[in-house]
């Protein structure tokens, strides 16, 4: 009986929240990286460097550190369902005022209060799953979830190359109406989030009495269960000091460094062979492509294993490897097949990394947890393309910038292993971990 109504719970959760809240990240991430192709046109309009653009595309992990831990404690006291509107409502209303940007300050004022906007939508989406999916679909959930990245550049750099080719209207640039026509969605959608979106399973009239009763009881076990294991953390303080939120927040910084290169830089690197905005769009959208498929089977082996550190592990070195081709890359062949490589690599990584924090974090703790993870992890995406910028302006190439990025995601490689060698010790068990 019990499998029965596990099997319907499971389903019934997968189709009505997942779909969802992939469609908000869709857009959230387009939001967050269509400057890439704005930068076609915007970077000559606005009088920005390669330095500058870099800076400015950065800005945006700045505004979303200071504000994520603050932005997610409150979704944990008022629910997801009226936060996450606003949230959404915020950050697409900046969006498009970003059309209106006028040089330099402007840029990286509107990248700063972007991230400022958005903060909190992410971690507060992993909260969110957190509290409905039990522990053993939480890597595969997590997977769909954050498959919406990759799918997101993958149809939406065509989408992207597309508009960058439109003539003007209403005396608009194209890369003005690149930014108002993709942020319209986020400011819709908030609203229709207040009428969708379930605060917590007591609430899912969607679900029938007996499969909401399993939920809520199945769910309440695992968190009992937790409370009663060794090194449990349900305090917002208690987590931020916890070392092992740090080495995740570290671990995730070498993998938000990657996709957020990916993002912002990609389309330049490959325009750079001669293609047009639309075909930049394409070939851009290939990776992605690959890396959906790529992070759902190997989160699905994470979850049926039970096993977390190499499942992060392997796919790291992969990225790492993948930005080193691509820093020696010569033809746009070459160039595409390395960012293939980087996209499954870092996409792979994520899920099972995101499995890892619920194991010891519940309650306040998750909220404050999972934003510090996400938070301090997302400064890589400041490092990452300002980093290729700085050096490309000074080599007039993108191979050093690669080469740290790189370094960046060997770091996470090597920080995976050194904690769950900490966890076992600490534990006192001498086979693998497999959680955090």
């Amino acid at each position: 009986m019990n499998t029965d109504i596990e099997a319907r719970v499971s389903r019934k959760l997968m189709w009505r929240i997942i779909p969802f809240v992939m469609l908000l990240y869709f857009i959230s991430f387009l939001d967050r990286v269509n400057v890439g192709f704005a930068a076609i046109t915007m970077n000559k309009d606005l009088g920005l460097s390669p330095t500058a653009f870099g800076l400015g595309g950065g800005l945006f992990f700045i505004g979303y550190f200071l504000f994520e831990v603050p932005s997610n404690l409150i979704l944990h006291k008022v629910g997801a369902r009226i936060w996450i509107a606003r949230v959404m409502v915020t950050w697409g209303l900046i969006s498009a005022i970003s059309a209106f940007a006028t040089g330099p300050n402007s840029f990286y004022v509107l990248r700063f209060l972007l991230g400022v906007a958005e903060a909190g939508f992410f971690p507060g989406i992993i909260l969110y799953l957190s509290l409905w999916f039990p522990a053993k679909q939480r890597a595969v959930a997590a997977a769909w979830f954050m498959a919406a990245a990759p799918i997101s550049v993958a149809l939406g750099s065509p989408l992207s190359g597309a508009i960058m080719q439109l003539p003007p209207m209403f005396g608009l640039a194209d890369w003005q109406m690149l930014y108002i026509i993709e942020a319209a969605p986020a400011v819709v959608l908030g609203f229709v989030v207040l009428k969708f979106l379930t605060d917590k399973p007591e609430q899912a009239h969607w679900l029938a009495d007996d499969e909401r009763a399993w939920l809520v009881a199945r769910l309440k076990s695992e968190a009992d269960a937790k409370k009663g294991g060794h090194g449990h953390t349900a305090s917002a303080w208690s987590a931020l000091k916890d070392l092992r939120v740090l080495a995740l927040a570290l671990i995730y910084f070498g993998t938000s460094a990657g996709l957020y290169t990916l993002g912002l830089w990609a389309p330049l690197m490959i325009r750079e062979f001669g293609f047009t905005p639309f075909q930049t769009g394409l070939l851009t959208g290939v990776p992605s492509v690959v890396a959906v498929v790529a992070m759902v089977l190997w989160a699905r082996h994470s979850d049926r294993s039970g096993e977390r550190t190499w499942h992060v592990v392997i796919p790291c070195v992969l990225a790492c490897v993948g930005f080193l081709l691509a820093g020696n890359a010569t033809t746009a062949l070459f160039v595409v097949l390395s960012l293939v490589v980087v996209n499954v690599g870092i996409s792979s990584a994520k899920a099972p990394l995101w499995a890892m924090p619920s194991t010891f974090l519940s309650g306040a703790g998750a909220a404050a947890g999972i934003a510090m993870i996400n938070s301090l992890g997302n400064l890589g995406g400041f490092v990452g393309p300002f980093a290729i910028g700085w050096l490309k302006n000074s080599t007039g190439s993108y191979t050093a910038g690669l080469y740290v990025v790189a370094a960046t995601l060997a770091l996470s490689a090597v920080v995976t292993l050194m904690l769950s060698r900490q966890t076992r010790q600490h534990a006192g068990v001498a086979k693998p971990s497999h959680g955090a």
